[in-house]
């Protein structure tokens, strides 16, 4: 059979990975959330590995690279938009990946029902959605009890990235963030993707826009400091200021 690799690019910027030839695609969509919970990982993956979750994983790029690039990891990606899922899960099955899953569900689903305490080594979030009718404000994924709970499903000194070019978002998530973590702001692009880690990114820095980003470390916190810290924390109720709308409508095509 005719070896059929070839390279993917999106803007310019290559994807992590290979196409291979049909006979080794593997099969990444989760159609549907077991009724267990919180979720089996090692029958989900087959294995036992450290976990990393992407909320929001829009259409795979940073889960695949990851994916692609550390295979000792398993990967879970999560996003409402059915049409950059399809993107995701086609691109992984494509690589032939067995460590990396996608699911259509929320943030907030999958943190409170689906993952067990201290689960997951690491956390990604870029360019949650900033949500920028007042009306919707509630809808913000990043709020003090999100951020607590998802503190509640990282492993002791488990990792958490961060990532928007809404500079509101960002001084809220300033104010926030460090109560549950030893924060680490990142002036410059990710080292591992100088062109941007996602498709947003790319845009973004391509547009010659901000992108503000973070990562942090875990602190050591019981539930009842976490809730405490939570209800003392200030909603997300912000002023995002107006839509990008090119850039909301060119990341939804998600190809």
């Amino acid at each position: 059979m005719k070896n059929r690799r070839q390279i993917e690019r999106e803007f310019g910027v290559p994807l992590a990975g290979t196409v291979l030839d049909p006979v080794h695609w593997t099969r990444t969509a989760l159609k549907q959330l077991p009724p267990t919970r919180p979720l089996d990982l090692g029958t989900l993956f087959g294995r036992r590995a450290p976990l990393v979750i992407d909320l929001g994983c829009g259409n795979g790029r940073f889960l695949i690279g990851s994916a692609v690039w550390r295979p000792t990891f398993d990967h879970l990606g999560i996003d409402i938009l059915p049409l950059v899922l399809r993107y995701a899960t086609r691109r992984a099955n494509q690589r032939g990946l067995s460590n990396i899953r996608f699911a259509a569900i929320d943030g907030q689903r999958l943190v409170a029902k689906y993952l067990a305490a201290e689960s997951v080594a690491e956390a990604h979030c870029y360019h949650p959605q900033p949500f920028h009718d007042p009306r919707a404000a509630n809808r913000r994924l990043l709020s003090p009890t999100f951020v607590a709970d998802l503190h509640r499903v990282l492993e002791p000194g488990g990792k958490l990235f961060v990532q928007t070019d809404n500079r509101p978002y960002w001084h809220y998530l300033q104010s926030v963030l460090p109560a549950f973590y030893w924060i680490n702001e990142q002036s410059a692009p990710w080292p591992d993707a100088p062109r941007g880690r996602t498709r947003r990114e790319i845009i973004a820095l391509r547009r010659g826009l901000t992108v503000y980003r973070a990562h942090g470390t875990a602190k050591a916190l019981t539930d009842p400091e976490r809730q405490s810290l939570a209800a003392s924390l200030p909603p997300p109720d912000f002023d995002a200021g107006p839509p990008a709308r090119e850039l909301d409508e060119l990341e939804c095509r998600g190809g």
